[in-house]
């Protein structure tokens, strides 16, 4: 069997001669082996594993995404993110670290929009506040 893990910008795991799959979505938990039906499914965010023709196993930690089972052959998963590695312990701290980064991307991006906000606001307000003319100041004193 074939598994294909692939993210918008990479193909994190292209691997032939695959026993089994593991897997998991909204339902739980879940097995692929050669033959298996056609399939379809969103996957949870999930660690999942493949063991290979050696029966070593091996792991890639996905952000979600799509499995699709064609012809009982070809494990497909595509991903917004994913992080391979066959420790996993080590995984672990790159999955950790990477949504670390991933958070403070968000902050930044949300500072950043915040602050735009803020400019676009101040913007509009100097626009539509009428200018106080001279003789109107004279007036209200």
């Amino acid at each position: 069997m074939k598994l294909l893990v692939t993210t918008p910008t990479d193909t994190a795991v292209e691997a032939e001669a695959v026993r089994y799959v593991l897997a998991e979505d909204a339902s739980g938990a879940f097995g692929i082996a050669p033959r298996h039906a056609d399939l379809l499914t969103t996957l949870a965010i999930c660690v999942v594993r493949w063991r290979d023709e050696h029966f070593v196993e091996h792991y890639v930690a996905v952000r979600g995404g799509v499995l699709r089972v064609r012809g009982g052959s070809t494990v497909e998963i595509v991903t917004r993110e994913a992080v391979v590695n066959d420790d996993l312990g080590l995984l672990r701290s790159q999955v950790i670290s990477a949504m670390v980064k991933s958070v403070e991307a968000e902050r930044a991006a949300r500072s950043d929009a915040l602050r735009l906000e803020h400019a676009a606001i101040r913007q509009i307000y100097r626009y539509l506040r009428p200018a106080d003319q001279p003789a109107e100041k004279k007036a209200r004193e």
